[in-house]
């Protein structure tokens, strides 16, 4: 998959960047601040949902879209804070994920010799969707540090192969949060252009201080181009659980479905009962939610800087992306290879998120989704191995 460092010999497939730093992370019983899911479980009410569903008998195949009660949870989340209004028996399919809903966008609405463009860096599993759609990703950077799009670089990046805008915000890896006016420069062009737009949305709940997460699909023109993609992991804390979905205008979300009932058919039957209930839940969940990963960055940013890293400091999502330059690090790769076994911790390099991940970059991802001891312990353990290391 896309772009994972040169661990692999000539000839074979790459294996991911995460896969990789997991098994770095058990090899050298090392923390792992690389890859993002948090040491808690969701919330006792959601998980009890589960295990109700599963009591009651709720174990076998749900319809292709999801179970009609997820499916209309989603609609009315996505009226209550966007007022959106996606259809709930032809606007809305559950996934495994949304990785699985990101890879039947691709391959449902992208095919050879159409180009995909994306914000780089990009999570890796972007071009590896467009490439087994046969499709081309061509990415537009946000450049470091402050990961601002420039609305011209991306109108000269579309042509006329140009088929789809995939754009995540908030934005792994880099914590950004597009505003208002760079939205609207994405729509505006989209219209002018007439192209289709998916969007990831996953960190939609974690957003912080002042700034506003706000879909595409909510600007003009475009809903009737847009497909929406979250997920119940990152805002329940249950990545393992692996429901997420798909809303947007009919015809495009039965082409999603064309593919996806190719890929899992359907899956999670007792946690899409619980995700229903989850999605069900109060206003009090989704601010205390953010304040705690609030706490956590802030508590992480501080202690990155103390260190000597050089610090963007995240609008969102719940990674940090460094610079390891001022440690001497010209190629951040090297430095996460190297971290588990000189200071126990991992971390992800940012090259494995770009479209050329050999060249260097001195960049690196940390995570805050993890308890405040395990940050500390974490700074604690960076601490030393820097400090013998330099």
């Amino acid at each position: 998959m896309g772009g994972s460092g040169p661990m692999n010999a000539p000839g074979q497939a790459r294996t991911t960047v995460f896969t990789q730093m997991s098994a770095l992370a058990m090899r050298h019983n090392a923390i792992n601040l690389g890859q993002g899911f948090p040491d808690e479980s969701g919330p006792d009410h959601i998980i009890e949902a589960a295990a109700l569903a599963m009591r009651d008998g709720h174990n076998q195949y749900p319809p292709l879209a999801g179970i009609p009660q997820l499916r209309q949870a989603i609609a009315d989340h996505q009226r209550r804070f966007y007022g959106l209004e996606p259809d709930t028996e032809d606007g809305i399919v559950v996934t495994a994920g949304a990785s699985e809903a990101t890879a039947a966008a691709m391959l449902a609405l992208a095919g050879p010799g159409d180009e995909v463009i994306a914000l780089e860096p990009y999570y890796d599993a972007y071009k590896a969707c467009a490439a087994m759609a046969g499709a081309t990703l061509v990415p537009v950077r946000l450049e470091a540090p402050a990961y601002r799009l420039d609305a011209e670089r991306l109108r000269a990046a579309v042509g006329p192969r140009t088929r789809v805008l995939l754009i995540n915000s908030p934005h792994n890896p880099t914590g950004t949060v597009l505003e208002e006016t760079e939205l609207a420069a994405i729509a505006e062009l989209a219209v002018e252009r007439d192209l289709i737009v998916v969007t990831d949305e996953v960190y939609e709940h974690l957003v912080f201080d002042d700034h506003r997460h706000r879909p595409l699909a909510s600007f003009p023109g475009m809903w009737d181009r847009t497909v929406t993609i979250s997920s119940a992991g990152k805002t329940f804390s249950v990545t393992g659980w692996k429901i997420g979905w798909a809303s947007g205008p009919a015809d495009l979300i039965a082409r999603v479905k064309a593919v996806k009932q190719f890929l899992s058919f359907a899956s999670g039957t007792p946690f899409q009962y619980a995700i229903t209930e989850a999605l069900n839940t109060g206003d009090d969940y989704y601010r205390d939610y953010v304040a705690g990963y609030r706490e956590r960055r802030d508590f992480l940013v501080a202690g990155l800087a103390d260190l000597g890293f050089t610090v963007t400091e995240p609008q969102g999502t719940y990674f940090v992306t460094t610079s390891a330059a001022p440690f001497g690090a010209k190629d951040g790769m090297e430095f996460c290879l190297d971290l588990p076994e000189r200071c126990g911790v991992v971390a992800i390099p940012n090259q494995a998120f770009y479209a050329d991940p050999d060249a260097p970059r001195p960049e690196v991802r940390f995570t805050f989704c993890k308890p405040l001891p395990v940050l500390q312990e974490g700074l604690d353990r960076l601490r030393r191995g820097l400090h013998r290391a330099t």
